[in-house]
């Protein structure tokens, strides 16, 4: 099997497009698309400038996808004075695991030289996963617990750095999924809620009340990374399907950390991955296909929403006990502690 683009060894066939890659082919194919996903999604700011420039903060976990997506970055970047990068690792409390894959955070930090910090669930909120998992006081999964804290922590670290943009390592697959599953629980809001969190373009998500009231001296992306709400997140490697990530990062023997947590037990996520899979299998190009409809139809109910001024902010507040954004009095990530303290 030979390469498409120069008749050496191909290491990959993309059934999808029909294509077969050599290394360095693949390599550059996976990298032009997370740099045209950074100009279509507008995730630059046009008014950054080396004085004032546009910080982004990576969730660095230390598996493939976000050392794939920080090493890309950067060296797209580095050397762009208008761009600073930021590698945020949280550490869950997950004895082994963590350690190892906070290793590979520090080695690729150091090799990229960008910035590193590391927060723990210990320090900021006094409890360990495996501690969670162990007492389990609301007899959920073990990823319910920790995606309200990981998403507590990345979002509080973001602001507390002072970042433009929250950059996560979500590929391909992982957003068919979570499409996919949006789509059979019929959440019309969240769908919405999804396109102005991570899914569209900065000039095509919901406006802060700045924007709305005909600021217009800063860029809307920029404006809204100052929303009192939240810091705007973005998907780089959002075109890029999952097996392409680990390859690139296996050719280029990036260091990561490839093992599984051993508390993972997402039920339906799992039944939604295996289904994309085998359709994968059957008809390929499905993933693409869902979420070139999935964006379109989720860029059009977000519209819906705002047109009838429901933006969903109407209703939150902070809460008494941290201060966070949230609908309720006390956030969801407060009442799961005290649960957990009250064991």
């Amino acid at each position: 099997m030979d390469c498409d683009k120069c008749g050496a060894d191909a290491v990959t066939h993309a059934a999808y497009s029909g294509a077969h890659l050599c290394g360095e082919h693949f390599r550059r194919s996976v990298e032009k698309r997370v740099r045209r996903r950074v100009r279509e999604d507008g995730l630059l700011d046009p008014e950054a400038t080396p004085d004032d420039p546009d910080r982004w903060v990576i969730g660095l976990s230390g598996g493939k996808d976000s050392v794939v997506l920080a090493t890309i970055l950067e060296e797209t970047f580095g050397r762009d004075p208008r761009v600073e990068l930021i590698g945020l690792t949280i550490h869950e409390g997950i004895e082994g695991y963590r350690d190892e894959s906070l290793a590979a955070c520090r080695e690729l930090t150091d090799d990229l030289g960008i910035r590193h910090e590391v927060v723990s669930y210990a320090e900021e909120f006094g409890v360990e996963m495996d501690d969670v998992v162990e007492d389990d006081p609301e007899n959920m999964a073990a990823c319910a617990y920790c995606g309200v804290f990981r998403r507590d922590l990345l979002e509080g670290y973001a602001e507390e750095l002072d970042a433009d943009k929250l950059l996560t390592g979500h590929n391909l697959d992982d957003e068919a999924q979570t499409a996919l599953m949006n789509v059979l629980e019929g959440d019309v809001r969240q769908v919405a809620k999804h396109f102005d969190a991570s899914l569209g373009p900065f000039d095509d998500r919901t406006l802060d009340d700045a924007d709305r009231d005909g600021d217009t001296t800063k860029s809307n992306a920029h404006a809204r990374a100052e929303s009192d709400h939240f810091v705007p997140r973005a998907k780089p490697l959002r075109d890029v399907p999952e097996k392409e990530v680990a390859l690139y990062c296996h050719l280029r023997d990036l260091p990561s950390h490839m093992a599984e947590c051993p508390h993972a037990e997402e039920a339906y996520r799992g039944e939604i991955k295996s289904i994309l899979h085998d359709l994968e299998e059957s008809h390929p190009g499905t993933r693409h296909s869902i979420m070139a409809g999935y964006e379109e139809i989720a860029g059009i109910v977000a519209d819906t929403y705002r047109d009838d001024g429901d933006d969903g902010d109407a209703d939150l507040g902070e809460c008494i006990e941290c201060g966070s954004t949230t609908s309720r009095e006390v956030c969801r990530k407060c009442r799961l502690i005290e649960s957990i303290e009250a064991v």
